[in-house]
């Protein structure tokens, strides 16, 4: 079911940050003035994490020296395995204060994988309700993924993912009853949820190509998905874009086998880890693949969107592409720095474009590099693409 406008579109004059379209923002309003040195919260997490920030922050360093930019890195409390093995709890109360401090002070939180319910009580705890997850396959590495490069031709879509009410946020118990053990779970959305993030996808897909999809399953959760449809055809409205409701398993389907027919997707919180998890193949792996987690007024958590990967730890074969692209993310969307931004991006593409790639990335000619040389490739890179003498 699909409502339509014949609204025209705005021009692009250059590249909007997905933050302005949240609450607390506005797209028309001037860049905020940044401190002499604006605050990078880490949390290492578990897993593959430790490598792969390791590896973000050599590029960091090279993004420092190539821009004349001086960051204050600061490195917070445990989260994840290695939480629960030292105090019992997913996200401690110090990782909670670190956080809250690095907020205060208009500073952004790159997080690496932590597992387990980490994510989702971070989530909860600052109020992060809107996930972004851009989808851009890369065409330096348009052969190496599993989908022919001709089925990838103009690709680019958003997906917008609900992060504190449905499933992930729900109620749950587990009892033994005279017929065996019994599990539950229940949970729900309020209307002023579903308003909010609609609202921020509709304001996306207003300032993009106009398409928005909302992803639903009627027959399968009938009222919540009713909710959905209803707020998502007023706010599609109001806003002068075409929205269109698709079950998720269709959506599923149709993200690899028609994905160019995607704008903006707007999803409630299982659906939209579903569909950035399936989106992956179209970026060539999950290695590749990045988000921003934010409140109302633009704090940021940003991070891959894959997981801790336990069996690749401590062996130097992680992709760390996914976790450089989340710093990226993080220098436009939070300080507000195209530039550097882009210098990371363009570095990481000439790395691959050269023929270096991590093992998840190989094709016929390509050469392989571990986590830590691939960061190295594409430091080097940055200090090149700036023209900037490389230090001994």
């Amino acid at each position: 079911m699909t409502t339509k406008t014949s609204n025209p579109r705005p021009e692009k004059t250059g590249p909007i940050r997905l933050a302005s379209y949240l609450p607390g923002n506005n797209p028309a309003l001037p860049p905020v003035n940044l401190p002499a040195r604006p605050l990078i919260g880490i949390l290492e997490g578990t897993g593959i994490g430790p490598q792969v920030i390791n590896a973000t922050l050599q590029v960091l360093k090279s993004v420092e020296q190539a821009m004349n930019l001086r960051f204050e890195v600061r490195h917070g409390g445990l989260i994840g395995e290695k939480a629960v093995a030292s105090c019992g709890k997913w996200l401690p109360e110090d990782t909670m204060e670190f956080c809250a401090d690095v907020f205060r002070v208009g500073g952004a939180i790159l997080s690496g994988p932590g597992g387990g319910r980490y994510v989702y009580d971070l989530r909860r705890r600052f109020d992060l309700f809107c996930k972004f997850v851009p989808v851009q396959p890369a065409p330096e590495l348009a052969r190496a993924g599993r989908i022919a490069p001709q089925f990838l031709k103009n690709v680019d879509l958003l997906i917008v993912r609900d992060n504190t009410g449905g499933v992930y946020q729900g109620q749950w118990g587990d009892r033994a009853t005279d017929k065996g053990r019994f599990a539950e779970h229940s949970f729900s959305y309020s209307e002023a949820e579903v308003h909010r993030l609609v609202e921020v996808a509709a304001r996306a897909a207003a300032a993009r190509r106009g398409k928005l999809h909302i992803i639903v399953k009627g027959g399968g959760i009938p009222t919540i998905s009713a909710l959905w449809c209803d707020v998502g055809r007023a706010v599609a409205r109001r806003h002068g874009v075409e929205a269109a409701f698709m079950n998720i398993d269709l959506a599923a389907y149709e993200l690899i086998q028609n994905p160019a027919h995607f704008d903006v997707i707007a999803a409630p919180n299982l659906f939209g880890d579903i569909l950035a998890d399936v989106a992956g193949v179209l970026v060539s792996s999950r290695g590749v693949t990045f988000s921003g987690n934010f409140d109302a007024h633009g704090h940021g958590v940003y991070q891959t969107n894959h997981g801790c990967a336990h069996d690749l730890a401590d062996t130097d074969i992680a992709n760390p592409a996914g976790q450089i692209l989340s710093l990226a993310m993080l220098l436009r969307e939070s300080f507000i720095l195209d530039e550097a931004a882009a210098l990371v991006e363009k570095s990481l593409a000439a790395v691959w474009r050269a023929g270096w790639r991590t093992a998840d990335l190989a094709e016929p000619g390509c050469r392989i590099l571990g986590t830590k040389a691939m960061a190295d490739k594409v430091a080097e890179q940055v200090l090149r693409s700036a023209e900037i003498p490389q230090l001994a």
